[in-house]
């Protein structure tokens, strides 16, 4: 016990390292620590859990159902399929897609590695388009020229909780017969133009790990889609391509055993499930349990709660960082309904006279306001370089970003004024310090 307990107060981060908290155990006093839970539990999630335990199904029951059939209608989509996680999501897709070896998915650097690793387990490559540096998406602009005869799909991601320019990208993959994935992990709650994340490409992917604005435990995921055509083939790809038996057929054999159903009420025959390929992939154990889908199923009626929290938080920030020299605040796009999953700011080196490594660590040091860094161009990791060879400066304002300018910091809805105060007095203190 005094084991476990060492691990919980001492250690958070254990196996999972940055994927589950980021306290460092250093000696410095935090005013406001980086949390890895973004969302709120209250006695609706407990209640939901302890109803789950009195179920006889445990996993794939009533409560993903239920989830499903009603994040797809809050999304506004036809279709939802629950998951064990965003990545089980993005890979069951890039099978349904019909990636395969040779082929070329035109995606963002600046995402979570997930988002290329499901391309290249199918053997697929990874091909990158540079970013907006205003709203640090994947640019429209910068995304044709990158089109080959190799080109299957472009990949998505809505960064931070702002959403990606979807209609030129769009134009794009119909102009090109492209197919397109959102990565709405950061996106729940988030519009472009009036249409949510997950209802505007082919195919969305969610997360609902820790950090996310709505979460289930630890981990999850879900799928959205409008195609009836996909919609069929996700929900064998996620279930280790399990299907029925043709429920018109009353007649089999098989290596000699003579198999009849008897006024189709024979339940058992000739067995409880078929196994197909779909064009030759094959699916995996990606489900969601009840328990997951019961506190999502909260989490989803909180869902408006939770986002206009981050708003106000995020906005507050914007209000209280403005006019720093050297500090740019979270631009907003007109076009989109900012979820505000993350909160990021940019220092502006030449402007500030110090650079961005110098600022956060007198930020973090001597004024206690931990801040993380997402993310690392994904080209650089050393896998992808050493499969493809990726060329140094392959996204000029990718680099510049995670190098050089960026900067999150704490964002979640049980964030207090008080919190929020001392991050903007703790960011003009660190500009000031560091301007001297």
């Amino acid at each position: 016990m005094k084991e476990e307990k060492d691990l919980m107060t001492k250690d958070p981060e254990s196996e999972g390292g940055i994927t589950s908290g980021y306290q460092m155990n250093d000696g410095v006093k935090l005013k406001v620590p980086y949390s890895f839970f973004g969302s709120i539990y209250d006695q609706e999630e407990e209640k939901a859990l302890l109803a789950v335990l009195k179920q006889e199904s445990q996993t794939m029951g009533p409560q993903v159902t239920l989830f499903q059939r009603e994040f797809a209608k809050a999304f506004d989509v036809k279709h939802a399929f629950a998951t064990s996680n965003c990545t089980t999501a993005m890979h069951a897709v890039t099978q349904v897609f019909g990636i395969k070896e040779g082929d070329e998915v035109i995606v963002t650097p600046n995402t979570f590695i997930a988002t290329s690793l499901v391309i290249l387990k199918e053997g697929g490559k990874p091909v990158f388009a540079d970013i907006d540096p205003k709203t640090f998406n994947i640019d429209p602009a910068q995304i044709e020229s990158k089109i080959t005869d190799r080109t299957k799909a472009i990949y998505v991601v809505h960064y931070g909780g702002q959403m990606c320019d979807m209609d030129p990208i769009m134009a794009i993959a119909k102009k090109h017969n492209l197919l397109v994935l959102e990565d709405c992990a950061h996106a729940h709650g988030a519009t472009y133009k009036g249409r949510k994340a997950g209802s505007i490409g082919d195919i969305g992917c969610f997360s609902f790990h820790s950090l996310k604005n709505m979460v289930t435990l630890g981990e999850g995921g879900m799928i959205t889609t409008n195609n009836d055509y996909f919609a069929d083939k996700i929900n064998r790809m996620r279930v280790m391509s399990i299907t029925h038996w043709s429920p018109e057929q009353t007649h089999w054999e098989f290596g000699g055993h003579q198999l009849d159903k008897k006024n189709n009420l024979d339940y058992w025959v000739p067995s409880h499930f078929d196994v197909i390929d779909d064009d030759g992939k094959w699916g995996n154990n990606y489900r969601m349990n009840e328990a997951q889908a019961a506190v999502g199923r909260t989490q989803l009626r909180k869902l408006d709660m939770l986002i206009g929290k981050r708003r106000e938080n995020g906005h507050y920030l914007n209000e209280g960082l403005k006019g720093i020299k050297g500090i740019t605040p979270t631009f907003v796009d007109p076009n989109c309904f900012h979820a505000f999953h993350l909160y990021t700011i940019c220092v502006e080196p030449e402007i500030l006279g110090a650079s961005r490594d110098e600022f956060m660590r007198v930020l973090y040091q001597e004024e206690g306001i931990q801040g993380i860094l997402h993310y690392q161009p994904s080209y650089h990791f050393t896998g992808l370089k050493k499969k493809y060879n990726y060329p140094d400066k392959l996204c000029k304002n990718a680099e510049d970003f995670f190098y050089a300018r960026q900067l999150n910091l704490p964002m979640n809805p049980r964030l207090t004024k008080e919190d929020l105060d001392m991050m903007i007095e703790g960011i003009k203190n660190a500009a000031n310090k560091v301007r001297k």
